[in-house]
């Protein structure tokens, strides 16, 4: 049995878990990254706006080496050979590439961590027909891989769990299109449908353990762990989104309100405060930090801070059948468990009023 002999993951930071995870995400998922890039980059595209946005995509905005690392690392993880999932890493990223464009399509999100989303770069349609290549080039990557060395009865089985994802992730889609600036969204609401968003992680970890050849505990426990973990890296980016002022405006206009806002609108004593900032045609810098104030003293970071936590000690636990590998996967745990204090310092600095938006 192989034994880790690093610090175990909840002994160090989410700052160091992450430096350490970052190693690791380019030693797993460049190979397979770049194997998607090319599929892409090699078809005959005549339009001229078409190719620009694929190229743009592929090769300065999309950088996704989390999901191939995390097929290498969950395969790993059930003494399977980590190389047997890049005919599967390939397709999966382009598949991934194609949901994501379709986000922010249906989230109007132009800006994305200071970039231009393909949506924001080159319009709806646009967006919309890449999106559309690199999912029907990731599925059809994807039928091809019993070429590739995946056996014909772990693929159907695949193939299975990635037709349910899509039907899951759409569903979620669909949930949250009514949950989209509504004030009256409970965190319960909330928390079922980034569940359900989740689906995407967990068909990688499922898949993964399938094609490692682990046994049913095994395949049950980490596609649990790969829900959860799905699930920490979405309440993550909600944390993200409200201490950055473009992020936090656009989620408060378009999209559905973080879980720490939903928890702060819960508390009567915060309540009117919020709506009355909340309902502004133009949110400023001083509104923005407003809300973080009244949600911190609210509670509503903290609450979302103890969620986030027993999240991630469920995720560790799905992991005690495991035997190979954990620290990685520990490690990818700790380094999505949000930074509350960070918030705080970010209240306590002194910002100028700027023009709304």
């Amino acid at each position: 049995m192989k034994v880790d002999k690093e610090k175990r993951s909840t002994e160090i930071s989410p700052e160091e878990a992450m430096e350490r995870l970052q190693k690791i995400f380019k030693e797993r998922g460049s190979k397979p990254l770049e194997m998607a890039r090319n599929e892409i980059l090699k078809e005959k595209i005549e339009s001229a706006e078409a190719k620009d946005a694929l190229t743009y995509f592929m090769t300065e905005y999309w950088n996704d080496l989390a999901r191939p690392t995390l097929l290498s690392l969950a395969c790993e993880a059930v003494g399977g050979n980590p190389e047997l999932t890049t005919p599967i890493a390939v397709p999966m990223t382009l598949i991934s590439g194609a949901i994501d464009i379709h986000d922010d399509i249906i989230d109007e999100s132009k800006i994305k961590d200071n970039r231009p989303t393909v949506y924001g770069k080159f319009g709806k349609d646009i967006a919309l027909l890449a999106g559309d290549a690199l999912l029907f080039k990731g599925l059809t990557l994807l039928n091809t891989s019993t070429q590739k060395g995946i056996a014909e009865e772990k693929m159907s089985k695949i193939l299975e769990i990635v037709r349910n994802m899509f039907f899951e992730l759409g569903d979620a889609e669909a949930l949250e299109l009514q949950l989209q600036k509504s004030q009256e969204v409970s965190p319960e609401e909330y928390i079922r449908v980034v569940r359900k968003k989740a689906a995407d992680v967990e068909a990688h970890t499922r898949i993964s353990a399938i094609i490692g050849g682990g046994s049913e505990e095994e395949i049950e426990a980490l596609s649990e762990y790969g829900r959860l973990l799905g699930m920490l890296i979405i309440l993550r980016d909600d944390w993200i989104d409200m201490i950055d002022f473009e992020e936090s405006v656009h989620r408060i206009k378009k999209e559905c309100l973080p879980l720490p806002l939903l928890h702060a609108l819960r508390n009567p004593k915060t309540r009117n405060k919020l709506i009355k900032i909340l309902a502004k045609k133009k949110i400023g810098r001083r509104d923005a930090k407003a809300v973080l104030s009244i949600i911190y003293n609210a509670k509503g970071f903290h609450q979302y801070e103890n969620f986030t936590k027993e999240l991630a000690r469920n995720a560790f636990a799905k992991l005690s059948p495991i035997k190979f590998g954990r620290t990685s996967l520990e490690l990818t745990i700790q380094a999505m468990i949000p930074q509350i204090e960070r918030t705080a310092e970010f209240l306590v600095k002194t910002t100028k009023p700027s023009k709304a938006v």
